[in-house]
């Protein structure tokens, strides 16, 4: 998070990031959110488009009344005019009742349409009216409503392409397109994932009440090279399914997927434990720690040795060490 974070409401989580990229974000917010101007937010999903749009409405003098989200994309086209505009009593099969729609749900705070490039034409047509007249008439109705709304669209599309295949109304874009803010993929800003990774995981163990996560430098480097498809929603994800699911506290890429690793990575060699074979009680008899961290240090650097040939500047590699710390801990052990 940067020190000029607008998210300052508390219905709305923080921006987390202080790349340069994210820092262009906060000043366009700080601005955009003192002015009732449209706004299209672009970005990959899972990047955070709604939290930009939640963080401008929560940021405006229109942050007492209502923010009212619509997925355009997750609506049948035939309901999604209903869903905004709302219907009179039998305006069609089904209207037992009146229907108000979002944008009047919505009056004097903001309407967020999510996915926009799925409008079908003819709602788009209807949605530039309301937003060059800022009124309506309501599916099966006569008379007008008049809404003083702001409306922030969102899309993964890339609508100019859209427009030129005659799928989206160039008026509509030009009208939705006044101030466009681009969210950057996560792997365009990776050195955001350190703070993101606290921060996800600061919020997961209150939730789950989980000692914290540990990244080890190998793991966070499995997460600096991999391309994050999904985006901060992805990230978050992970770390919570990591949290859940791992029995102690350190995250290596032992624990991640091939998916993420990009290799299958070779099993670890077990170590037995040496009371297996004895009649006795375990917690009587206990272990010896040193001979057995010394049996499982010799397993480690045979394996290291097997899986790479003998060829002991490679195994040094994997372990992490040097190959003259290799080589004196091979005369040690006796391999």
């Amino acid at each position: 998070m940067g020190n000029d974070d607008p998210s300052v409401h508390p219905k709305v989580p923080p921006i987390v990031g202080a790349s340069p990229s994210i820092k262009r974000i906060y000043n366009l917010i700080s601005k955009v959110s003192q002015s009732n101007s449209t706004v299209l937010v672009l970005g990959e999903s899972g990047t955070g488009k709604e939290l930009v749009a939640k963080t401008i409405h929560y940021s405006s003098k229109r942050a007492a009344k209502n923010f009212i989200p619509v997925n355009c994309g997750a609506i049948p086209a035939e309901l999604l005019e209903s869903e905004l505009f709302g219907h009179e009593k039998g305006a069609f099969t089904g209207a037992i009742a009146s229907r108000t729609g979002r944008f009047e749900l919505a009056e004097g705070g903001t309407v967020f349409l999510d996915e926009i490039g799925e409008m079908s034409p003819m709602l788009q047509v209807k949605l530039l009216r309301v937003l060059q007249e800022r009124s309506f008439e309501r599916i099966g109705g006569s008379k007008t409503v008049n809404v003083d709304v702001r409306v922030i669209s969102a899309t993964n599309q890339n609508l100019e392409e859209a427009v030129k295949g005659g799928r989206f109304r160039e008026d509509l874009y030009y009208r939705i397109n006044v101030i466009p803010i681009e969210i950057p993929p996560l792997r365009e800003r990776t050195e955001d994932l350190p703070i993101l990774c606290d921060f996800f995981i600061e919020k997961h163990a209150t939730r789950f009440e989980h000692a914290p996560l540990k990244i080890s430098n190998e793991a966070l480097r499995v997460f600096m090279d991999y391309g994050w498809p999904g985006n901060v929603r992805e990230l978050e994800n992970t770390l919570e399914r990591l949290m859940v699911l791992k029995d102690d506290d350190v995250v290596t890429p032992y624990d991640l997927s091939e998916k993420m690793t990009g290799k299958k990575l070779p099993a670890l060699p077990e170590i037995d434990d040496p009371n297996d074979d004895q009649d006795v009680n375990p917690f009587v008899q206990g272990i010896d720690l040193n001979s057995a961290l010394v049996e499982y240090e010799k397993r480690l650097l045979l394996h290291a040795l097997q899986i790479h040939g003998r060829v002991k500047s490679q195994a040094a590699k994997y372990l992490n060490i040097n190959r003259t710390t290799l080589i004196e801990k091979m005369k040690r052990l006796g391999l």
